[in-house]
């Protein structure tokens, strides 16, 4: 055989062995979220390839806009290890009422669109394993009557949000949660972690999916982020 055919069993042999180890790579993420009154903080960092790749976005403050009913959300977005990045991004953005309502909306376009949207959603969280669930919460009212009470009613509310992660997703471990109760003063604090591992070709079998299962009609997509889908298929009509 000629050298360019080589070449192109090569170059092809290559295609597959790239496109079997995305399939097969097991994608990790971590989920860390604190409120604490006036002080917010949310970060997600994404491991693959036994942390040879990492991505952290991280969200130091979230805020009320003085100059309107709007959500101000500064954010830093950091590739390579935290603590020395290879790459940063700081961004702030605000997001209105309309931008929620945008994605209500966008939500209510694929579930309409996408026949059996919820099925497919539950056959991919089915092998999404979560781990190390730690949930701990501080609260009182100033009221030891009422903050008893509330306390009771979080417990109740914390027990169902996990009876639903564990009948979606695949449980690793017994999660750790904790409600406190101060009957001194009014507070509330809470701190979400959690891990959660699937494999990235579960992910993109999501998206054909999707694809197959659409159903006629271009959407109408109000977001910023699935708007221009809208448009570009306007475009190609």
């Amino acid at each position: 055989m000629s050298g360019w055919v080589w070449a192109l069993l090569i170059l092809s042999a290559l295609l597959v062995i790239i496109i079997i180890l995305i399939i097969i790579t097991k994608l990790t993420i971590t989920l860390t979220l604190y409120h604490g009154n006036d002080n917010d903080h949310f970060k997600v960092k994404l491991r693959a390839w036994f942390g040879l790749l990492r991505y952290t976005i991280d969200v130091p403050l979230v805020k009320l806009d003085d100059d309107g009913p709007n959500v101000v959300v500064e954010e830093k977005k950091m590739r390579g290890k935290e603590k020395a990045p290879s790459s940063e991004k700081e961004s702030k953005k605000k997001i209105s009422p309309k931008d929620f309502i945008n994605s209500l909306h966008d939500t209510k376009e694929i579930l309409t669109h996408v026949k059996g949207f919820h099925k497919i959603i539950r056959t991919f969280l089915k092998k999404v394993k979560i781990d190390h669930i730690h949930w701990k919460t501080l609260f009182g009212t100033g009221d030891a009557a009422s903050t008893g009470a509330m306390t009771g009613a979080i417990w109740g509310l914390k027990g169902s949000i996990i009876g639903i992660i564990s009948g979606y997703m695949r449980l690793q471990s017994p999660p750790s949660v904790e409600v406190i109760p101060s009957f001194q003063k009014a507070i509330i604090q809470t701190h979400f972690s959690c891990i959660i591992q699937f494999r990235i070709g579960n992910a993109i079998l999501v998206g054909f999916k999707i694809l197959r299962y659409w159903r006629g009609g271009k959407p109408d997509f109000k977001s910023l982020s699935l708007s221009g889908l809208s448009e570009e298929e306007q475009q190609s009509v």
